[in-house]
């Protein structure tokens, strides 16, 4: 349920005593601010990061990332040999070590999967809820998906949700869109499949009957699945049922097998997001051959180990999800590949190395003041919001008011004493441990109360996020850092970069899905019906901004998917800079580097999404991802924002101006 978002600021390189924050060399100077402003904000920076080919989109936000990644890398080359067995510094090292080990791995080849093949293929209709469930404790995630949360209804308390999952392209239009660009994703996902058969001994023509009967499950599962659309609809997807209705109405899959499996006892009830999907699985358990059902799992399984095969596993993997899907040309160097294993899976032990070292104190209380500054903002916004009524106003600041605000790094660690990495054992082996260590906490939960001190994203990952059922918002150490948020900038330039992404964060709180939440995490409709009226006209406006955009060939941006996230992007550049305009910097119009306190906010803020990307990652971000393209959160956004005009003499008849009439103020 946690709503992220991602932002990032520019690269800077001045000279001593200068002021840091604009770099001139980010900027087009051919291009015009009033012709394209993403170009002109970023266009230098463009021309000189050409796309590594081991990127399908590289940005700012991604320099960011790779410093974190070389700050971890840093922290486990130095963490020596002989630690205690069990201990943080031993856990990590040997995951990563065996990662290393290239020699090892192609010799070992598939060997670690065999027995688990075996069960699989041993399976008889009977055994596959038992064979899925043991799948779902983290190894694969075969049909549909199963989690615990906070039930959306009543925060305080855990429930298990049934989500519709089982599709290995993850998003139903590339199994049931026919554009040539999709039709040929798909031929190269059925070629996958057949590879990966033969590359555990399966025989050519067999691999084809194998991989024919994946997809024609897949494409079974892809035609009921919900859109992305109508999944952000969260009164579409709460369908609590009993378990007792649960098994009338499922009635192949073993409910009380897969309970056990998942390790969750004593459910009551669940949340069904999906009941078509899951009634697609029913039926599918039900009809189809028993053969078909284990070269599906059998698959599942093997695509979930690729990554930590032999290089021929590897690069297959790589050839479908990376290549054909995204553009990418080639594979990371196997150091990051590596270091990717511990930095998820042991992630709070990776995350109390990291800020012991990178994450100085003093940078938490500064945030803190930012973020008080921007909930000041924010509030002043609601209360002169002419759209919204009085009643809905003081539901709203009482929500403002309640946001947890969590800064750097947990109070309290996570601990993974229960993993055993053994270096004696096979990569794959360890990885699995790690896994399924990870799904019987998640699955622990479900007997525990809401834990609201827990963290959904670790110190070293540069985001940060929204958490409605909660109500916070979390701002991990990796993304405090200079040029980030960087204490020696000026202003303009901190409150354009993380002042947004703060602003952005809160506001995540009133999108279109954070709205449905009040003050202590709960679904509950705090609008008057009046109100919610006005709120989706603007919303509807906006997402028809964006909408209009072309990203590639004739497809157009998908408005209504990114709603949220564009939402945020507006409150957050609006909260912002009304924030900035309180600083003395913001008072004044003194000059920096030739350019003025708003004229530096908003190329700030533009650098944020300063990136290269290849045309089949724009593709599959258009059907996947909720956040728009770089260049959409800057030219679409800031046409939103008055001031912008002004700070760059953008008048009528420019291709950035939008009249007064057709720009939105939501928040």
């Amino acid at each position: 349920m946690t709503s992220v978002a991602m932002a990032c600021v520019m690269s800077m390189t001045m000279n001593a005593g200068t002021p840091k924050g604009v770099d001139a060399a980010n900027l087009d100077t051919s291009v015009a601010p009033g012709e394209n402003f993403y170009k002109y904000a970023c266009g230098g920076w463009m021309k000189n990061n050409p796309l590594d080919p081991q990127y399908a989109r590289f940005g700012t936000f991604d320099q960011l990332a790779e410093n974190s990644r070389e700050q971890v890398k840093d922290l486990i080359m130095n963490l020596g040999t002989g630690h205690q067995k069990g201990s943080i510094k031993q856990q990590v090292g040997d995951l990563y070590a065996m990662g290393m080990d290239s020699t090892r791995l192609n010799n070992e080849g598939y060997a670690a999967l065999v027995a688990d093949l075996d069960k699989i293929k041993a399976a008889k209709r009977a055994d596959f809820t038992s064979v899925i469930a043991w799948m779902h404790n983290g190894v694969a995630g075969p049909f549909f998906d199963s989690q615990v949360m906070a039930d959306l209804k009543h925060s305080t308390v855990n429930m298990l949700y049934l989500t519709q999952g089982g599709i290995g392209m993850g998003d139903r239009d590339y199994y049931l869109e026919n554009d040539e660009s999709t039709v040929k994703i798909r031929k190269a996902y059925t070629e996958y499949i057949a590879k990966v058969f033969t590359l555990v001994g399966v025989k050519k023509g067999d691999a084809k009957k194998k991989a024919k009967n994946v997809m024609d499950i897949e494409n079974a599962l892809a035609a009921v699945a919900m859109s992305r659309e109508e999944t952000r609809d969260y009164s579409k997807l709460y369908n609590v049922m009993t378990v007792d209705e649960l098994k009338a109405k499922y009635t192949n899959i073993d409910w009380n097998v897969y309970f056990a499996g998942v390790g969750v006892k004593n459910v009551k009830e669940v949340c069904v997001f999906q009941p078509n999907s899951i009634a697609k699985v029913n039926e599918l358990l039900g009809s189809l051959k028993e053969d078909a059902i284990k070269d599906y799992l059998q698959f599942k399984y093997i695509d979930a180990a690729a990554n930590y095969l032999s290089d021929d596993f590897v690069q297959a993997n790589f050839d479908m999800y990376s290549k054909a899907m995204s553009g990418k040309k080639v594979m990371q160097p196997r150091w990051k590949r590596a270091l990717n294993v511990p930095n998820t899976l042991l992630g709070e032990a990776v995350g109390q190395l990291y800020v012991a070292k990178y994450f100085p104190a003093d940078s938490k209380k500064k945030m803190q003041k930012l973020v008080d500054n921007l909930k000041v903002a924010l509030g002043e916004h609601i209360a002169g919001l002419t759209w919204m009524s009085p009643k809905t106003k003081v539901n709203a600041l009482v929500k403002l008011n309640s946001f947890t605000v969590k800064i750097g790094y947990p109070d309290k660690w996570r601990d993974y004493s229960d993993i055993d990495i053994d270096p004696a054992k096979p990569y794959w082996t360890n990885v699995m441990c790690a896994r399924m260590s990870e799904a019987r906490f998640e699955y622990s939960q479900l007997d525990k109360p809401v834990d609201k001190d827990r963290w959904w994203m670790t110190p070293q990952t540069v985001n940060a996020y929204y958490e409605p059922s909660s109500n916070e918002i979390c701002f991990p150490a990796a993304i405090l850092q200079a040029p980030y948020f960087d204490p020696n900038a000026d202003d303009a330039c901190n409150y354009g970069a993380i002042g947004v992404v703060i602003g952005h964060e809160m506001t995540h709180g009133f999108d279109d899905q954070g709205r449905n939440f009040d003050h202590n995490g709960d679904m509950v409709d705090w609008w008057t019906e009046e109100d919610a009226k006005q709120f989706q006209v603007l919303a509807d406006k906006l997402g028809a901004q964006y909408s209009a955009e072309i990203v590639a060939d004739d497809v157009h941006a998908n408005g209504q998917f990114t709603m949220g996230e564009n939402i945020a992007d507006h409150g957050g550049l609006r909260v912002a800079y009304s924030a900035f305009k309180k600083t003395e910097q913001g008072k004044s119009e003194t000059k920096i580097d030739g350019f003025t306190g708003d004229q530096r906010f908003f190329l700030s803020y533009a650098n944020v999404w300063a990136a290269n990307i290849t045309k089949e990652e724009i593709l599959r971000r258009t059907k996947v991802d909720p956040h728009s393209l770089g260049v959409n959160r800057v030219n679409v956004a800031i046409r939103n924002l008055d001031p912008f005009f002004k700070a760059f003499d953008i008048k009528e008849g420019d291709k950035m101006y939008r009249t007064p009439e057709d720009r939105v103020a939501i928040w």
